[in-house]
């Protein structure tokens, strides 16, 4: 008769020979880890960061205590702009000014300008704003300053345009539904008055000049108004001197250098709070270079946009 059963190991073994119980299964050997085992850190984050905003992965340390602030593209006012313009934000450059104006860490500020202009409020608030500052300030007009782009750039205590570069001056407009009534011409003329004053306080243009380049016909296509060219710029008084990067900054550190040794005598308390002396009644208030060929209080110079 056959049975089913389990068979017996000392039987199968032969006599006389002992079976061990099977014991517990040994854990397998962990793997040793790597001698430079890889791990992220902030360099890295760093590079990374950089290769997506920049393209390159080596972006050099700014030196010094000068702060740069890039006005590029359209002026983004109160009405937000199509996402696929190149924009900058006056709420997110107003914050900036602030900071660099109460920063101890900051000695004077650079402003870079390529814009086609914009929200004539926001750009008249960003300019009063650039002037008010009892810091340095060197702006620097590069490819364009166009329309509001204008006031910005001259209200800087000092300005340089790049010789390629332009300036496009003519009358405000305005956007979408207007009204049709008198009322809405006073408005527009009123605030055309706004920039022509800021621009002829804050610079070596005088009216006339300003408004003839301003209301010209037959220099724009489709447009009223005037294209001037970095030399020209310069001869009608709107901008300072023709430069580029190197002078804006070596003009930087030479006004923040004046204003150092003009501090030399206040309290050290107040050195920071008190306004620079060609800020203070019976200074002028901005020390432009009228350059070899015409000195300060001559009329408009003679040019191809002058009507």
């Amino acid at each position: 008769m056959w049975a089913y059963g389990f068979a017996d190991p000392a039987q199968e073994n032969g006599p006389g020979t002992s079976v061990e119980a099977p014991g517990p299964a040994e854990a397998p050997a962990a793997p040793s880890p790597p001698e430079n085992p890889p791990h992220r850190t902030q360099g890295a984050e760093d590079i990374l960061s950089a290769l997506r905003a920049l393209g390159t992965p080596a972006v050099p340390k700014a030196g010094g205590r000068i702060f740069t602030l890039p006005i590029i593209g359209q002026i983004e006012g109160h009405i937000a702009l199509p996402p696929q313009n190149k924009t900058t934000k006056y709420e997110h450059l107003i914050p900036q000014l602030v900071a660099a104006e109460e920063s101890p860490d900051v000695d004077g500020v650079l402003i870079i300008l390529n814009t086609v202009g914009g929200d004539v409020e926001a750009g008249l608030a960003i300019a009063e704003m650039i002037a008010s500052l009892t810091k340095p300030t060197v702006a620097l007009v590069l490819g364009g300053g166009h329309s509001i782009g204008v006031p910005i750039a001259v209200a800087a205590r000092y300005s340089f345009i790049a010789e390629t570069a332009t300036m496009t001056i003519h009358p405000i407009r305005l956007n979408g539904l207007v009204i049709g009534v008198p009322q809405t011409f006073e408005y527009i003329d009123k605030m055309q008055e706004r920039i022509i004053r800021f621009v002829v306080k804050h610079s070596r243009i005088d009216e006339g000049t300003l408004r003839s380049l301003m209301f010209k016909t037959g220099e724009l296509t489709r447009d009223v108004g005037t294209n001037v060219v970095g030399e020209d710029a310069v001869r009608y008084g709107l901008i300072d001197a023709l430069g580029g990067l190197g002078d804006a900054l070596g003009k930087l550190k030479a006004l923040i250098a004046e204003a150092r040794e003009g501090a030399a005598w206040m309290p050290e308390a107040e050195a920071g709070r008190r306004s620079p002396p060609s800020s203070r009644p019976g200074v002028p208030a901005r020390a432009r270079s009228a350059g070899p060929d015409r000195a300060p209080g001559d009329g408009p110079p003679a040019g191809p946009y002058v009507q």
